[in-house]
């Protein structure tokens, strides 16, 4: 059992929490994520990323979106209570660039929405390592940014705001910066995380620059051991599990229109669940 902390609320529908998990805290590294169940006996293992983690406290953190069942139930858990089940840390860590014998370079981090939470470890690692790190930070409208001042204090004035209303920021796309990065020169790498349509677009606005092109995987996942084979994807023209093999990888070898369609199958169950749980906080 792992008690919960702290919890806050972000945006529209996005939390913070802060969960006691001793062991995933010291061994947690950028880019690794947890699975979690809500429920004792029954209801699904949903993936988190780890956004950060204090080994002292013993606590990681954990930025969700309740658009779905199970994440509409976890928003409704409260400090002092406690998740039945959380393992990790899963994954294969980021290659942080500067740590494995390259040099330091410009890396530029497109956090799409949500993505931006599973980003900020992986920036503060870049610029810990030596980087220069450019933030790109995307969003619908002004109210849905979220860790906007912890990314700020990370890149500076090389973070670049982007709302699809122009509410604040750049009016426009996260991929026409990106493009514009590129163009100028010297973008040793991209990493990119959000919703797939935004990380498939913003690969293949890199490819053209051959710029190295990272992104994060959030694919459906049931065990988290490889066993299943729900989150596999084709990766050049090879089968890959993102619990196993990713979260990350090469954007320009993703298999994308396969991977989105895979994420598309339980839509109407999905759909059924989220109304049943509507219903039950409600009353209904």
């Amino acid at each position: 059992m792992n008690k919960i902390v702290s919890k806050r609320k972000l945006s529209d529908n996005v939390f913070a929490m802060k969960v006691e998990a001793p062991l995933i805290a010291r061994e947690r590294k950028a880019g690794q994520f947890i699975i979690l169940m809500v429920d004792e006996d029954e209801g699904e293992r949903i993936p988190l990323t780890i956004g950060d983690a204090d080994p002292d406290k013993g606590t990681i953190s954990l930025v969700f979106q309740a658009v779905g069942a199970t994440t509409m139930k976890l928003s409704r858990k409260e400090p002092g209570e406690f998740l039945p089940a959380v393992l990790g840390p899963l994954g294969r860590p980021t290659s942080i660039r500067g740590e494995n014998g390259e040099p330091p370079g410009h890396v530029v981090c497109v956090g799409g929405g949500i993505g931006v939470a599973p980003m900020h470890p992986i920036a503060q690692a870049l610029k810990a390592a030596g980087n220069r790190v450019t933030i790109i930070m995307g969003a619908r409208n002004r109210s849905l940014f979220v860790m906007e001042d912890e990314m700020r204090a990370i890149a500076g004035d090389d973070l670049i705001l982007i709302t699809d209303d122009g509410s604040s920021g750049r009016k426009g796309l996260v991929t026409e910066p990106l493009k514009e990065l590129c163009e100028a020169g010297g973008v040793d790498e991209v990493i990119a995380i959000g919703p797939p349509i935004m990380m498939k677009f913003c690969s293949l606005a890199t490819k053209p620059y051959g710029v190295k092109t990272t992104v994060s995987l959030n694919t459906i996942m049931i065990d988290g051991t490889g066993m299943c084979g729900g989150c596999r994807v084709s990766v050049g023209g090879e089968t890959k599990f993102v619990c196993v093999d990713g979260p990350e990888f090469d954007g320009h070898l993703v298999d994308w229109d396969l991977m989105m369609k895979r994420m598309g199958a339980f839509k109407p169950q999905e759909a059924s669940a989220r109304e049943h749980a509507c219903n039950l906080f409600k009353g209904v």
